[in-house]
C-alpha cells in the first residue's frame, strides 16, 4: 500500500523519476559499505538519501507550478542537506561503533577532534542559513510545517554544539519531548503574530 501510495503521488505531483533513482541509489549505497568516503561520493550520497526528498516534498507543496519549484529548489536541498548532516553527527555512535560506517570525508571517528566536528557544524549552519530563505517562499499549506521541521533540526544542531566531540561517540543526543512542545508553541505565536 505504501508503494502504491508513492507511485499515485509521483505520477499526480509530477514527480521526476531520475529523484526517484537518485533516492534508491543511495539507500542501495547503505546496504554496501560506507566507509571511507571521498568528497564526491560524499555528496553523491547526501544528494539521494535527503536532497532528493526535499525536492519530492517540494514538488507536492508547490502543486504543480513550475516556476516556483524552480526557484525554491536549492533551498530545498540545502534543507535536506543540513537534516542529513545532523543525523550522521547525532548517529555517530550507532553507525560507528556499531555499523563500522563513516559518512564524513576526511574525518577519523578514532581521532574525532574538536576541529572536526566544528567543521562539520559550520558547514550544516551555511545549509541552513541558505535553507531559511526559501522556507519563508513557501506556500502558506506547508510553510509552518516546514519551518517546524527546521526548529526542531536546528534546536539539534544548538546540543550537537554544545556537546563535547568524544561524547558523541557513546550517546545519542536528542531533542526532549518537554522542548518539542515549546517549539511547537513557539511558532504557533508566531504564525498568530504575523512574526514568520
Amino acid at each position: 500500500p505504501i508503494l502504491h501510495s508513492f507511485c499515485l503521488t509521483q505520477r499526480e505531483k509530477n514527480i521526476p523519476q531520475h529523484l526517484v533513482d537518485a533516492f534508491l541509489h543511495s539507500m542501495k549505497m547503505d546496504l554496501g559499505e560506507i566507509k571511507d568516503l571521498n568528497g564526491e561520493r560524499y555528496n553523491e550520497y547526501i544528494y539521494g538519501s535527503a536532497e532528493v526528498v526535499g525536492l519530492m516534498c517540494l514538488k507536492v507543496f508547490v502543486n504543480g507550478n513550475e516556476e516556483e519549484y524552480e526557484n525554491l529548489k536549492p533551498y530545498a536541498q540545502s534543507l535536506g542537506a543540513a537534516f542529513q548532516k545532523i543525523n550522521f553527527l547525532r548517529d555517530i555512535s550507532a553507525d560507528f561503533v556499531d555499523l563500522d560506517r563513516t559518512y564524513f570525508p576526511n574525518v577519523d571517528f578514532r581521532n574525532f577532534s574538536t576541529q572536526d566536528k566544528t567543521a562539520i557544524e559550520i558547514d550544516i549552519a551555511k545549509d541552513f542559513e541558505h535553507a531559511i530563505i526559501g522556507i519563508k517562499m513557501l506556500p502558506i499549506s506547508s510553510k509552518l510545517a516546514v519551518f517546524m521541521a527546521y526548529k526542531y533540526y536546528f534546536n539539534l544542531l544548538k546540543k550537537i554544539r554544545k556537546t563535547k566531540a568524544e561524547l558523541l561517540l557513546t550517546k545519542r543526543i536528542r531533542v526532549t519531548n518537554a522542548r518539542k512542545m515549546y517549539l511547537f508553541g513557539e511558532m504557533m505565536l508566531n504564525k498568530n503574530l504575523n512574526l514568520f
